[in-house]
């Protein structure tokens, strides 16, 4: 026969969402902390790399961004569309880029 022994104390159960202000159960986020480090320092100008996009990369990123901002975020099966209107005129790219903001902001 096989026994079990069950702690009945107190501590045998953590409520996590019990208030304890004398003791934390994780840290408090870095925008609380006073003196918290950054993970990463800031960036350096000097040190950008000077590349330029393809129009047409730049119009297709354009997209991607209106398409999500406007709430309609693009699928994965959509990229083929995507890559058809990227490569259309930028005046096209920007028309269809006023009209996804025009519906955004009605």
């Amino acid at each position: 026969m096989t026994t079990f022994a069950f702690d009945s104390s107190p501590r045998s159960f953590v409520d996590l969402y019990a208030v304890d202000d004398a003791e934390p159960l994780w840290p408090a986020p870095a925008a609380l902390q006073q003196d918290a480090d950054y993970l990463l320092p800031p960036p350096n100008p000097a040190q950008r790399l000077s590349l330029t996009l393809n129009p047409r990369d730049q119009r297709r990123l354009d997209l991607h961004a209106a398409l999500t901002t406007a709430g309609i975020p693009p699928r994965p099966e959509d990229r083929d569309a995507i890559d058809q209107l990227s490569a259309l005129p930028a005046t096209v790219n920007a028309t269809l880029q006023r009209w996804l903001h025009h519906t955004q902001t009605t």
